[in-house]
């Protein structure tokens, strides 16, 4: 931020009324109009349509999802939008525009845009830099109509597999979340999108995995484990936004905890961009949390932590708080201090420059004062490059979990008859997650084409195996427990030469899906029908290749011994289908690893692999919480030898670093791709540890025959954790470095050695180790 910038804001406060201060702390949620006309104030559940015309004259802080609350054609949505943006200029005398946020958890939430896979899906690729590629393709398509903020990523760890939102989540490591978040992050900033970290902090480890339930956590699980890929992305990424969490932790709601939005976020890690409430989350101190009687104090409360925005439209930030602040009940000062940080990001955006235009980028040669048939058609969200990066991602994301030999389908013998069996088989939006643009909204506009080309299985099956005959029956329902249809696909599936069970998730909000935000469940188990119709597929006879594709993982019974075997995508997108048939035909080889693990028992949740010893699999309990397939699992088409271990030193000081090496090699037939995972296990500590914890990985993609020597730097700060008096420390002490392809599968072990002092660390530790491949 330059200090001209910095001047013009300072000027800018001193001469706006407290009403014109509070107006940019809010947004108002509106859609854009598929006629060209300006926006109209969204009706929802929460609130009752705020009336326009009163707000503008002082002004407005945020148009929120313009783009996202109704299907409209893109131009007409950006003519919307443009004409909407001279509006609030023109009508405050300050001649300050409004800044808009859409969604963009798995691409932009906008009718025709480019459905990507799900932020599980980039979790499962182990690949920060295609992800921060497709974020970089998102933001230019959000900013080239006009649109300034995305509301994403998620940097929730996930703690229990029942939360309905894990489709939204990146994995339940942190290190992993927090690499491939920063990615993201900054591909949506390199294209001039504010990025918004959510949910923070703590949101994902509710209780029993229930949507905003009370979160139960220590304060060393919190620092360790949620904490980190905050972080990371605030250090790395560039970020100018985060998201507040609805939960509370120990009886205090991120909304009200000042400690977390301003004493660690800004004053200890250097934030200097805005936090915005999650949607309703200022009310929701009332009306949810009950520590606040009224809305002003709501907003007091809120302001006097660190939120500086009301989404996603007025409520708490409108008339209560300018009352309470003429009351003298809430200090004018923190009004001040958010306007502040508003205005300097608006500057930052170049909405209060003098030669300010609300015409976005692709108007700029259009004839605006044309009618809507005109522009109709004109824009395009998705376009072939796009098609083709979501296919890379969905392609990369995809992780076989069993194979006995039969895929690839492409050598012999080929199966020419293929039962294609599941409710997930021929359903068009199986593919997408609860974010996406036709499920979120299209869903409520059943008279409105998808506006993407959503292939089924079943249609990318016939075009990768155009000789094979491709016979489909559902079986069963997403989440009925209808078994009419089992006789059909029983039949189906012993008269061919091969089962393909299409299984899964059906993604929705609140309890209208099986996966997504509000769709908890109580157990792991596939839903409804959908295991018994899978145990009578494995009855058949018929080999069975299971292919799962949902939003988070599921115990697969029988089958993960059993199915010939197992593909799991997580909501892959649009290209996701294409990119299934792919790896089954082997014109695509798998490369994906799991993000969370599979569990081989439906009930024993909540369980990560990131748990103390006591939370693994004992004695004295008759729960074993032991995965059928680890986090970081994910098998090839090829095969891989480790070797020639190297420890340059076995002991470093405290403050020192580790060097280490090792050879990998593809030992197979056909190019393919492997990635290191390096694990830490700690076996002696002064409080309680994971039994191992990601703190590095690396992909390699190598052709038959190919070996590469991998060497990587390990800085001791990677064995730091928040110590018994709450303070992060390194500890003198044995250690293991495990090269593993997963949780469950190390290959190569260093056994290494801290000496010296107990070091206390603070926020500016080193948090990778360096990769060199040689």
């Amino acid at each position: 931020m330059t200090d001209d910038m910095t001047s013009r804001v300072d000027t800018l406060i001193r001469e706006m009324t407290l009403a014109e201060k509070i107006a940019q702390l809010f947004g108002v949620w509106v859609g854009a109009s598929d006629e060209g006309a300006e926006v109209a104030p969204h009706q929802h559940d929460m609130k009752e349509t705020v009336d326009l015309d009163a707000l503008l004259p002082e002004g407005l802080g945020q148009l929120t999802r313009p783009f996202g609350t109704v299907p409209v054609d893109p131009a007409l949505g950006a003519l919307s939008l443009m004409r909407t943006q001279t509006r609030i200029a023109a009508s405050n005398r300050f001649g300050i525009p409004a800044l808009a946020h859409e969604e963009c958890l798995a691409g932009f939430a906008a009718w025709g845009a480019t459905a990507y896979p799900v932020p599980l899906s980039w979790g499962a690729t182990f690949d920060p830099a295609l992800v921060r590629e497709m974020a970089a393709a998102i933001g230019r398509d959000m900013r080239s109509v006009g649109v300034h903020q995305g509301l994403a990523p998620v940097l929730d760890v996930v703690r229990d597999a029942r939360w309905g939102r894990v489709e939204e989540t990146i994995g339940e490591d942190p290190y992993l979340v927090g690499t491939v978040a920063t990615a993201y992050v900054q591909g949506l900033e390199s294209a001039g999108i504010v990025a918004t970290l959510k949910h923070f902090a703590g949101y994902s480890a509710s209780r029993a995995g229930r949507n905003l339930a009370p979160v139960g956590m220590g304060a060393r699980e919190r620092a360790d484990v949620i904490l980190p890929p905050f972080e990371m992305a605030v250090r790395e990424s560039g970020v100018r936004s985060v998201m507040h969490a609805y939960t509370d932790t120990d009886g205090i709601p991120s909304a009200a905890d000042e400690r977390l939005l301003t004493g660690l976020l800004r004053d200890t890690w250097g934030f200097a961009g805005t936090v915005v409430a999650d949607y309703f989350g200022i009310a929701f101190l009332k009306n949810l949390h009950g520590v606040a009687g009224t809305y002003g104090e709501a907003a007091g409360t809120a302001l006097a932590a660190g939120v500086d925005v009301e989404l996603p439209t007025v409520q708490a930030f409108g008339a209560p708080l300018y009352e309470a602040v003429e009351a003298g009940r809430v200090p004018e000062e923190l009004v001040d201090r958010a306007v502040r940080r508003v205005l300097l990001q608006k500057a930052g955006l170049g909405l209060l420059d003098p030669d300010w235009s609300p015409v976005p980028a692709v108007l700029r040669e259009a004839d605006t004062t044309a009618g809507p048939g005109v522009l109709r058609g004109t824009v395009d969200l998705d376009p072939a490059a796009n098609r083709e990066l979501a296919g890379r991602v969905a392609e990369r994301a995809i992780v076989l979990l069993r194979n006995d030999g039969i895929l690839p389908l492409a050598q012999p013998p080929v199966p020419r008859r293929i039962a294609l069996i599941g409710p997930n088989a021929d359903a068009p939006t199986a593919v997408l997650g609860c974010y996406s643009f036709p499920v979120h909204v299209g869903g409520q506009h059943p008279e409105t084409p998808l506006g993407i080309e959503l292939p089924t299985l079943a249609e990318a099956l016939r075009t990768e195996f155009p000789d094979a005959e491709i016979l489909v029956a559902p079986g069963t329902g997403i989440d009925d427990s209808a078994t009419d249809g089992f006789p059909e696909a029983v039949a189906l599936a012993r008269d061919a030469d091969l089962v393909i069970a299409a299984l899964g998730d059906r993604a929705g909000l609140f309890g209208r899906g099986t996966s997504g935000e509000g769709c908890d469940v109580e157990s792991l188990v596939l839903p409804g029908a959908q295991e018994r119709l899978l145990d009578e597929l494995l009855d058949s006879g018929t080999p069975v290749v299971t292919v799962l594709i949902a939003g988070r993982p599921y115990a697969l019974g029988r089958a993960a011994d059993e199915s010939a075997a197992v593909l799991q995508s997580f909501f892959p997108g649009e290209a996701g289908t294409g990119a299934l048939a792919a790896v089954i035909g082997g014109r695509t080889a798998p490369s994906g690893r799991l993000p969370v693990s599979v569990p081989r028992r439906p009930g024993a949740q909540p369980s990560t692999y990131l748990s103390a010893r006591l939370g693994h699999s004992s004695e004295v309990s008759s729960i074993d919480p032991t995965p059928a397939f680890g986090f970081g699992h994910g098998l090839t088409y090829t095969t891989f030898a480790w070797s020639d271990p190297e420890v340059e030193r076995a002991e470093i000081p405290t403050d020192g670093a580790f060097r280490l090496a090792l050879t990998v090699e593809n030992t197979g037939g056909r190019a393919g791709t492997e990635v290191v995972q390096l694990y830490l296990h700690d076996p002696v500590a002064s409080v309680v540890q994971p039994v191992q914890r990601l703190i590095g990985y690396v992909r390699l993609d190598l052709a038959p025959g190919e070996r590469r020597r991998i060497g990587v730097v390990v800085p001791a700060d990677l064995a730091s954790f928040t110590g018994a008096a709450g303070t992060r420390i390194v500890e003198p002490g044995a250690l293991e470095l495990r090269f593993s392809a997963s949780s469950t599968e190390p290959r190569l072990t260093a056994r290494v050695t801290l000496t010296g002092p107990v070091r206390e660390l603070d926020h500016l530790r080193r948090l990778h180790a360096d990769f060199e491949i040689r």
